[in-house]
């Protein structure tokens, strides 16, 4: 099991981030990985590097190239410790939409009763 820790460490920089979306699409040695940045070669190294490390990306030996290939299982581990707080947070936005259709009736009856002569 990855490090939860070293996992978000990673998914902590945009660098990564976009590196994974970028592997999302498909296997890249690290001459075309490094081609998507205006970094140098070695930094963007590092960066797969910290990703590997946190199980995020598993690389493999094709003659002199390294090909590099998603690995997702971490971030399905993250998306499972992530999933109460998303319940939470949907309850809460729930109950926001409630009180903003509330106060959107209100209003709009306020606006009828003041084009009435209704007060």
């Amino acid at each position: 099991m990855p490090d939860t820790d070293a996992v978000f460490l990673a998914l902590a920089n945009p660098v990564r981030r976009q590196v994974l979306e970028i592997l999302a699409a498909g296997p890249q040695s690290a001459g075309d990985l490094s081609e998507h940045f205006s970094l140098s070669r070695p930094a963007v190294a590092e960066h797969v590097r910290l990703l590997r490390d946190a199980g995020l990306v598993k690389d493999e030996a094709q003659g002199r190239r390294r090909i590099y290939h998603l690995t997702a299982e971490p971030l399905t581990e993250i998306s499972d410790w992530l999933h109460p707080f998303e319940k939470f947070w949907r309850g809460r936005l729930g109950l926001l939409a409630e009180l903003a259709e509330d106060l959107h009736r209100t209003a709009e009856s306020t606006d009828n009763d003041h084009r009435t002569g209704d007060h």
